[in-house]
């Protein structure tokens, strides 16, 4: 891949990103329930369900996702039915500050975190969506495919990195103004409420024609 032709993805990876969707909500939902430290692990189950997202179009059923309405379906109903049930299980979360709970006593492990994260990003069919039509532009079929799948692997991945970071920061931030359970108790159903709403957005999402 030149160097060109990577900063444009490069460039394009930090839009993809930034934009808000369920990986930011999710993120910022560790945030809110674990503090930075260990609420960042989230993220990096993210970066693995992007990266399995690259592997399944990189072999090709991503290709079989868009001719097939079947599979399409299965996928985005599997994702919606996931984030329904992330959005109920915060928004029933014990209304606890986090400054009174000690690290010992938290009951999310590490393995919870990360597979959590890895489903919200491998059950995405928006991902696979992006993968099938922006990836294309940026490959050249006259060169090896894997060692550029790899560099466009390793991008998304840092900027996934660097972005998530900062969404589990803010919300880890925020939750020194927010002491009393009431306080806590909104948090967590507003957090419930974007997951749910995330759920919303992609059941109404459809494959290209």
């Amino acid at each position: 891949m030149d160097f060109g032709v990577w900063l444009g993805f490069f460039v394009a990876s930090w839009a993809i990103s930034l934009s808000p969707g369920p990986g930011a909500v999710y993120a910022m939902s560790c945030g809110l329930n674990h503090g930075f430290r260990r609420g960042y692990v989230g993220s990096i189950g993210m970066i693995f369900g992007m990266l399995t997202a690259l592997a399944v179009t990189a072999i090709g059923l991503g290709a079989l996702m868009l001719a097939s309405a079947q599979a399409f379906s299965l996928l985005k109903w599997a994702g919606v039915a996931y984030l329904v049930y992330l959005g109920v299980k915060q928004w029933r979360a014990p209304a606890v500050p986090l400054a009174a709970v000690d690290e010992r006593h938290q009951v999310a492990s590490t393995r919870d975190l990360i597979v959590k994260g890895w489903a919200v990003n491998a059950t995405n069919p928006k991902g696979y969506i992006f993968m099938m039509a922006v990836m294309p532009q940026f490959l050249d079929p006259n060169r090896a495919l894997w060692p550029q799948y790899l560099i466009i692997g390793v991008t998304l991945a840092l900027t996934d990195t660097v972005v998530m970071a900062g969404y589990t920061g803010l919300a880890a931030k925020a939750l020194g103004f927010f002491r009393t359970e009431t306080q806590m108790r909104m948090l967590n159903r507003l957090f419930g409420g974007l997951f749910i709403a995330a759920a919303s957005a992609l059941a109404t999402f459809k494959r290209a024609p």
